[in-house]
């Protein structure tokens, strides 16, 4: 059964379904937990109590909605567009991120969310 978590801050939330890999079950060992919000262009991102290496199918280029891992920042990244570094429209991350899972439903509510918003992740049923 797939591990679902919703991911919250002020104005909105979204439900995400993870992947089982080894950072997923790192952060579903750490949850609840929450995080300071920072954009970069369409991409949020917030530090969580999690360290993991870099998986083998880790990426620099994803799809919008993708829920990853930034291994050196310890944070999620959260790619709903382009980022400063994207090329074209694709969502290019800063460095290869492990991918845990993707989001449910548009990930295009997360331009709601703004720099210093407090982000909560809590495990669903």
């Amino acid at each position: 059964m797939p591990t679902r978590i919703s991911i919250a801050w002020p104005r909105g939330s979204v439900a995400a379904v993870l992947a089982d890999t080894p950072t997923a079950r790192a952060l579903v060992a750490r949850l609840p937990c929450s995080g300071s919000a920072s954009t970069w262009g369409d991409e949020v991102y917030f530090e969580i109590p999690v360290s993991a290496a870099l998986e083998a199918d880790a990426r620099q280029v994803v799809a919008p909605g993708e829920v990853c891992f930034w291994v050196e920042g310890h944070a999620l990244a959260l790619p709903f567009g382009p980022t400063p570094m994207s090329r074209g429209g694709e969502p290019r991350l800063v460095t290869r991120c492990n991918v845990l899972g993707r989001i449910e439903g548009d990930p295009h509510v997360l331009a709601g969310v703004r720099d210093g918003d407090r982000v909560l992740v809590t495990l669903t049923e």
